[in-house]
């Protein structure tokens, strides 16, 4: 039997169609335009990115023959529709958007973050939905009519996609996605009422929670591609590609490079609290259980990348930037901190911005690119420290994914900068393949986290070399981080 993962991302939807010993048997891919109406604002039309789940999903599906839907998406996406005929009021408000800093600001100032995080694991920032919420409720109130009236439901993107995958029958989410809201209690696993009364959400637009596999309801076939299919199990797509990585024991860590990235570690049983860092919950059994994960979001890092190919041309393909990069022997003293829609963790400052450093007559493009592959590498350890300082959460390997995780010089200079071994498996999406792997389970095509667990290979492994995490390098893009905070006030 095989799965058919759909996994909605930032700026595309990639669908797999998953075989039981792991193997990716097809694939379909389609983009969706970005929405940029003012400077720090990004939004989705919803309709857009659910016309590319149906191409995608057209695309993955020919000749193939799945049992079950598998879900994975953006995180913290705000997203609003109508109940009876699915159309969104407006378009979607994206997690990189920070139109929402004023709200954040106004909480924090009369003395709300603590309780936040006490009862959330996470901070007041524009990254979360409920930030975004309040921003549509106080500058949108024809579209926040409507919630207000039960006439138009509020989800992130899973909520948006099974409503659409099911006619409207149903509107469900499940704790990986729900606990990135600011409006859900991690400890008592639900949607809070004083949360909700914070920020202003109706808790009945909200979506009913379950479990993160297991029935979620079916596919109608007049919505999608004439197939009726179990939708079986959802994730956010951070937890699925740490599900996917098959790091199911506490301690195991991963890191996606996506247009941000992300590094996740297991916590068990156990919400681990971190000041700088973000409690979230993994996933749910079907019994309740609930595993946790600590987390590091960088906001930029793929991204950057594509900054240097779409906004600078300075290559013309994502996949140009690592022989561009190697045609120096290092970046020449530049430093890029990509900190283009501002500093997620551990630095957490909305009003960053990009920031280039150390540019003399002899830098080029290289040293550009050289610097941009630094920055990703800098970001991802400054959060594996936090982890290890403020946590005292050991990362002994860092397994990673994602499409830039094919860069053998990224891969090589992120193992230098940790210190540790970086390990990357056969099957990069895994964010996808999570999605998959929780949807099988859920209708029994895998029947344990073990076998699961068997499906996992290594393609590469990445040692560090001696002295180069103490070359000090690592300090000077400290320097730089500091002088890119601020920025907007």
């Amino acid at each position: 039997m095989s799965v058919l993962a759909i996994d909605a991302g930032t700026t595309g939807v990639t669908a797999l169609v998953v075989a039981e010993d792991g193997r990716v048997l097809s694939r379909g891919y389609q983009e969706f335009p970005q929405h940029f109406p003012q400077p720090g604002w990004v939004e989705h039309e919803p309709e857009e990115v659910w016309q590319a789940v149906l191409a995608s999903c057209r695309t993955a599906l020919d000749g193939q023959t799945v049992s079950c839907v598998g879900i994975t998406n953006q995180r913290e996406t705000a997203v609003l529709w109508d109940r009876r005929t699915l159309a969104a009021p407006r378009r979607a408000v994206v997690w990189q958007d920070r139109r929402s800093t004023a709200v954040c600001d106004r909480l924090r100032d009369a003395g709300h973050e603590s309780r936040v995080a006490e009862l959330t694991g996470l901070r007041l920032d524009p990254y979360f939905t409920a930030t975004k919420l309040a921003w549509l409720a106080e500058h949108d109130p024809r579209s926040w009519h409507g919630v207000q009236q039960g006439v138009t439901a509020v989800g992130t993107v899973d909520s948006y996609l099974v409503a659409r995958l099911t006619s409207g029958a149903r509107h469900v989410t499940e704790p990986s996605n729900a606990c990135r809201t600011l409006l859900y209690d991690l400890h008592a696993l639900d949607w809070s009422d004083e949360l909700c009364d914070l920020f202003g959400v109706p808790r009945a637009a909200l979506p009913e929670v379950l479990p993160s596999y297991g029935d979620f309801g079916r596919t109608d076939p007049a919505a999608f591609l004439g197939l009726d299919l179990p939708i079986s199990g959802i994730a956010g797509d951070q937890q699925a590609a740490l599900f996917g990585q098959g790091c199911y024991a506490p301690g195991r860590s991963k890191c996606t490079y996506g247009t941000g990235s992300f590094v996740l570690v297991n916590t068990g049983d156990t919400p681990v609290l971190s000041e700088r860092l973000l409690t979230s919950v993994a996933w749910m059994h079907p019994d309740g259980r609930a595993e946790y994960a600590l987390e590091g979001a960088v906001f930029v890092t793929g991204a950057a990348v594509q900054w240097l190919r779409d906004g600078l041309q300075v290559i013309g393909s994502a996949q140009e930037v690592e022989a561009l990069a190697r045609q120096v022997p290092d970046s020449g003293g530049v430093v890029l901190v990509p900190a283009l829609t501002g500093l997620g963790a551990p630095h957490w400052d909305p009003g960053a911005r990009g920031t280039v450093l150390g540019i003399t007559r002899g830098t080029t493009r290289a040293h550009l690119a050289r610097a941009t592959l630094d920055a990703i590498a800098f970001e991802v350890r400054d959060v594996v420290d936090a982890m290890t300082s403020e946590a005292g959460v050991e990362v002994p390997v860092l397994q990673v994914d994602g499409g830039a995780s094919a860069n053998g010089l990224l891969c090589q200079t992120q193992a230098d900068q940790l210190g540790v071994p970086v390990q990357r498996p056969e099957v990069l999406e895994t964010t996808a393949l999570g999605a998959a792997f929780l949807a099988g389970l859920g209708t029994g095509v895998w029947s344990s986290c073990d076998e699961l667990a068997d499906t996992w290979r290594l393609e590469a492994r990445f040692d560090p070399t001696r002295g180069v995490r103490d070359d000090g390098s690592h300090d000077r893009w400290l320097r730089a981080v500091e002088r890119a905070k601020g920025w907007e006030p």
